[in-house]
C-alpha cells in the first residue's frame, strides 16, 4: 500500500480478507503487547523482539487497516472507537491517538499521504512550547512559516530529549540502561510559565512592602493586637480549606497574603521580605534550569549560551534576585521590567523606538545642531538676558538663620538643644525673614560662556512648553534688539518644539501603529490560514473537507514535527521509501517535500468532479449508443418485413398467371 492511493490494492487485499477479521487482530495484539508489559522478558536479543512485539505488529496491522478504510466504509465506522462493536475500544485509542498522517511533496511535485506511527518521545513534548512555537513562529519572504518551523524543530527534539531525561523512561528499544528518575525536575521543566507567574508575583509583593513599609526598622514583629492576630489566623485557617476543597486561584492568592501578613507581624517585615526574596531566587533558580535543560544551552556550547538573549536576560533576573537578597531591597524595584517582557502590548511600546531608532536618533541629533546654533546666537546677541533663578542651598551660616527664621515664623519662640522654650521676643522676626527671601530669589547669569549657553538652551528650552523664552529675561519693548529677541524665540519654538520635537515623536507613534497592525495581522492569519500549506479558509468553502478538518488531520503542524523526530529516531535501515526521500532532503536542508499552497483534499476533489463529469458524459454516449442500436434493430426488422412481403407478391403473382394462361379464347364454351 505504500506510496498507492487508487482502490486496486485495497480492493485485492479486502477480498482476501474480512474487515472484521483485520479488527480483531489488532486488538487481539494490542492486548498480548500488554500482557508482556506487565511480565517482561529478558535476553541478550531484547531489541529485537521489541521491534517485533505484538503491540508493534497491532500498530502497523491498524496502519495497513487506516490506509484500507479509505475504501471500505465498514472498515472505516469499525475502526472507530465505540463503533458497531464497542469491545477492544482501548486498542483502538491507543493506536489512534499514537498514529498521524501527513501530506508530502515528491520530486515529480506528486503528493504523496504518510501515514505512520508516532514516536514515544513525542509524548515529553510540552504545551508551553508548542504554544510558544506556534504564535512566535515568522513568516518568509514567501509568506511562508516552514523555514522557521524547521528550525525549531531541533530544539523541540532537544527539549524532549531532556523531558525523557527527567522522567526517567526509555524508548521503545528494550535499552536497561536508563537514567534516574528526577520526579521533581520533571514536573518543574513542564511548568515554566507557572515558575515565571510566581516569580512576577513574588516581584510585586516585595516591591509592595518597599515601597509602604520602608525603612523596615518601622515593623517589628509581635506588634500585633491579640484579636487582629486571632483573626489574621482564622482567615488563614478559611484561604486553606477553601484551597482545599476548591483550589481555585483566587483561594490560593488569599492564602499566600494572609500568610504573608502573620510572617510579618510574627516574625517582623525585614525577616519576611529575605524569606521572600530567598524563595524567588530559588524560584528562578528552577526555572532557569529547566529552561536550560528545555532549550538544550548546555549542549549546543557556550558560544551558543551567549549568543542566546532570552537565556542571558534570566540571567540577569537571577543576578538581581540575588543583590536584593544579599545586598539592599531596593535591586528588587528592577524585577518589574519583567512585565515588558510578559506583555507583548509593552513589548510592542519599547519596540517603536528600537525599530526605527536610526530616525528616531538622526532626528535627535539635527535637534541638537539646531540647539548647538541657536545657543551660538544667544551667546553673541542675547547674553544679558540668560538669567536664570536659582535655589541655592545655604551655607552653615546661612543654614542656622535659616533654622531661627523658621522657628520664630512658626512656633513664635525658639527651642534650646533640650527641647525647651526659650522666652526671647519676636520683634527681630521680620528682619530675619529678608536673608531668606534673598536666597529663594537668587539668580545667576547662565550664558557667560559658550557652553553654559549650550546646556541651558538644551535644558531648559527643550523641557519648556514655549521653548527657551519661557526661562530668559523678558526684554522691554524699548530696547533695541526687541523685535530681534521676538524673532529669536519664535524660530526657536516652531524649529525645535514644533517640528523637531513632533518629528521624533510621531515616528514612535507611527511605529507603535504599525506594530499593532502587524498584530492584528499575525492574529488574522493564524486564525484562516494553514500553518502548513498557506491555505486559506475560503479555500475549502463547499469542499469535501473542512478548514477545521485540514488543519487537524491533513496539514497538522506537530505531525510533521512527528515525522521528523521519527526520522531523527528510526534505525535509518529500516527507512521507507517515503522516509528514505524525506531523511534525504532535511540531510541537504531542502524544504521542497513540505506541501505548498497544495492539499490532496482539494486536488482531489477536482479530479473528483472531472471523473464526474466524463462518467456523466460516459453515461450519456452508452444511452445514445442503446438508442442508435435499437433505431438499427428497427430498421433491419422493417426491411426485412418490406423484403417478406414483395416476395409474398412476387409468389402470389406466380401462382395466378399460369392459370390464366391455359384459358382458350376461342374454345366454345
Amino acid at each position: 500500500m505504500e506510496s498507492r492511493h487508487d482502490s486496486e490494492n485495497a480492493e485485492r487485499i479486502l477480498y482476501n480478507m474480512r474487515p472484521k477479521e483485520l479488527v480483531d487482530v489488532i486488538k487481539k495484539a494490542y492486548m498480548q503487547g500488554e500482557i508482556e508489559v506487565e511480565e517482561p522478558q529478558e535476553g541478550e536479543d531484547g531489541e529485537e523482539e521489541h521491534s517485533a512485539s505484538p503491540r508493534n505488529v497491532g500498530h502497523n496491522i491498524y496502519i495497513l487497516a487506516h490506509q484500507l478504510a479509505r475504501h471500505n466504509k465498514e472498515l472505516q465506522a469499525m475502526l472507530k472507537p465505540g463503533g458497531t462493536y464497542g469491545e477492544g475500544d482501548e486498542a483502538l485509542e491507543f493506536y489512534a491517538k499514537h498514529t498521524a498522517q501527513i501530506e508530502i511533496v515528491r520530486l515529480d511535485r506528486t503528493m504523496e499521504q504518510i501515514v505512520f506511527p508516532v514516536p514515544n518521545i513525542c509524548e515529553f513534548l510540552t504545551q508551553e512550547s508548542k504554544l510558544r512555537v506556534y504564535y512566535t513562529t515568522e513568516r518568509d519572504e514567501q509568506g511562508s512559516k516552514i523555514n522557521d518551523f524547521f528550525l525549531s524543530a531541533e530544539d523541540l527534539f532537544n527539549e524532549m530529549n531532556w523531558q525523557k531525561k527527567l522522567r526517567g523512561t526509555q524508548e521503545a528499544t528494550g535499552n536497561t540502561n536508563t537514567v534516574p528518575s528526577q520526579p521533581i525536575l520533571y514536573w518543574c521543566s513542564r511548568n515554566m510559565s507557572f515558575w515565571s507567574s510566581i516569580s512576577f508575583n513574588l516581584a510585586v509583593l516585595m516591591n509592595l512592602l518597599v515601597a509602604f513599609f520602608y525603612p523596615l526598622e518601622g515593623i517589628r514583629g509581635g506588634t500585633l493586637e491579640p484579636h487582629l492576630s486571632a483573626l489574621l489566623w482564622m482567615a488563614m485557617l478559611v484561604s486553606l480549606a477553601i484551597v482545599i476543597v476548591l483550589p481555585q486561584p483566587h483561594g490560593i492568592r488569599a492564602l499566600i497574603a494572609s500568610t504573608i501578613l502573620r510572617l510579618i507581624f510574627s516574625v517582623g517585615l525585614e525577616p519576611t521580605l529575605l524569606l521572600l526574596g530567598g524563595f524567588n531566587l530559588c524560584n528562578k533558580v528552577i526555572f532557569l534550569m529547566s529552561y536550560v535543560g528545555n532549550r538544550g544551552t548546555f549542549t549546543r556550547g557556550y558560544r551558543a549560551m551567549i549568543m542566546d538573549v532570552e537565556f542571558l536576560y534570566h540571567l540577569l533576573y537571577l543576578i538581581i534576585c540575588s543583590l536584593g537578597v544579599f545586598v539592599h531591597v531596593f535591586f528588587y524595584s528592577l524585577l518589574l521590567f519583567d512585565l515588558v517582557y510578559r506583555e507583548e502590548t509593552l513589548l510592542n511600546v519599547i519596540k517603536s523606538v528600537t525599530r526605527n531608532g536610526r530616525s528616531i536618533v538622526l532626528t535627535a541629533v539635527l535637534a541638537l545642531i539646531l540647539v548647538y546654533l541657536f545657543s551660538i546666537v544667544g551667546y553673541i546677541f542675547f547674553k544679558d538676558d540668560f538669567i536664570l533663578a536659582v535655589d541655592r542651598i545655604p551655607n552653615k551660616t546661612l543654614e542656622h538663620g535659616a533654622s531661627m527664621v523658621g522657628e520664630f515664623f512658626s512656633g513664635g519662640a525658639c527651642q534650646k538643644e533640650n527641647r525647651e522654650n526659650c522666652s526671647e521676643p519676636m520683634v527681630d522676626a521680620p528682619i530675619a525673614i529678608q536673608p531668606s527671601a534673598v536666597v529663594i530669589e537668587d539668580k545667576e547669569r547662565s550664558c557667560d560662556s559658550l557652553l553654559m549657553c549650550i546646556v541651558t538652551v538644551l535644558s531648559h528650552g527643550l523641557r519648556s512648553g514655549g521653548g527657551v523664552g519661557d526661562v530668559l529675561r523678558k526684554p522691554s519693548k524699548e530696547e533695541p534688539l526687541f523685535a530681534a529677541r521676538v524673532i529669536y524665540d519664535l524660530l526657536f519654538f516652531f524649529m525645535v518644539i514644533i517640528i523637531v520635537l513632533n518629528l521624533i515623536f510621531g515616528v514612535i507613534i507611527d511605529t507603535f501603529a504599525d506594530l499593532r497592525s502587524e498584530k492584528q495581522k499575525k492574529e488574522e492569519i493564524l486564525k484562516t490560514t494553514c500553518f502548513i500549506c498557506g491555505l486559506e479558509r475560503d479555500k475549502f468553502d463547499n469542499k469535501t473537507v473542512t478548514f477545521e478538518e485540514h488543519i487537524k488531520v491533513e496539514h497538522n503542524m506537530w505531525h510533521y514535527l512527528f515525522f521528523i523526530v521519527l526520522v531523527k529516531v528510526k534505525d535509518s535501515t529500516e527507512y521507507t521509501g517515503p522516509e528514505s526521500y524525506v531523511a534525504e532532503m532535511m540531510r541537504d536542508h531542502n524544504l521542497d517535500w513540505f506541501p505548498r499552497m497544495r492539499a490532496m483534499s482539494l486536488v482531489s476533489s477536482d479530479a473528483d468532479g472531472e471523473q464526474n463529469e466524463i462518467r456523466n458524459l460516459q453515461e450519456k454516449l452508452e444511452t445514445t449508443m442503446k438508442l442508435v442500436s435499437n433505431l438499427s434493430g428497427q430498421l433491419t426488422e422493417l426491411k426485412e418485413q418490406m423484403t417478406e412481403q414483395r416476395k409474398q407478391k412476387q409468389r402470389i403473382g406466380l401462382l395466378g398467371h399460369p392459370q390464366h394462361m391455359n384459358v382458350n379464347p376461342q374454345q366454345p364454351a
